[in-house]
């Protein structure tokens, strides 16, 4: 990428949101913007993207009301998601980061920071999701130390245990979640 389209691009995602810009070897994460919407929409319409997450397909609407949460996230909390940018193209390929939902679940998960990933199935299998976990995590030990993070991971769904692992999360309940059966995982920052 030219210097100068890298600065602007870099102005373009400024921190003027309190949302910081994190860089890793292959990935940047940000803040989204109205032009990540479009393949926003097309990773949610993806039915190997939902199979692990969502009952079922989310409308248009819904998906407008998801993407516009990941901003007031930060606003209300101080903590969010992230869009994943993949560094040498600069095209989106995913959100990573952390959010408040308050679900209906038990045991509640009510007060932490609820992490979660999800990539573009067309760069699946590159390690983006680690990467980016990673390196949300520790942005969030820095600045977020002293916080519970959780996780909701279907057990089917071994690649995201490999990271949740990875990332240091241990297991501490088994539940269902939209009727569905889940294992919650949690960590201390």
């Amino acid at each position: 990428m030219q210097a100068s389209r890298r600065a602007a691009r870099d102005r373009r995602y400024s921190t003027f949101s309190g949302i910081p810009m994190i860089s890793t070897d292959r990935l940047i994460l940000r803040r989204p913007l109205l032009e990540d919407f479009e393949p926003y929409q097309q990773m949610w319409s993806d039915p190997d993207i939902l199979r692990h997450i969502a009952p079922a397909p989310f409308s248009g609407e819904q998906m407008w009301t998801r993407f516009l949460r990941q901003e007031g996230g930060w606003q209300f909390f101080g903590f969010g998601y992230f869009v994943i940018e993949e560094r040498s193209s600069g095209r989106f390929v995913g959100q990573v980061g952390f959010q408040e939902l308050r679900r209906e679940i038990s045991p509640a998960l009510t007060g932490t920071m609820e992490t979660g990933w999800t990539i573009a199935p067309e760069v699946q299998g590159r390690g983006y999701a680690s990467e980016a976990a990673q390196a949300a995590f520790g942005w969030a030990r820095e600045h977020r130390a002293g916080r519970r993070v959780t996780a909701i991971v279907s057990p089917a769904n071994l690649a995201s245990i490999r990271i949740v692992e990875k990332l240091g999360m241990r297991p501490f309940a088994q539940t269902e979640y939209h009727d569905k059966p889940v294992t919650l995982f949690d960590y201390i920052l």
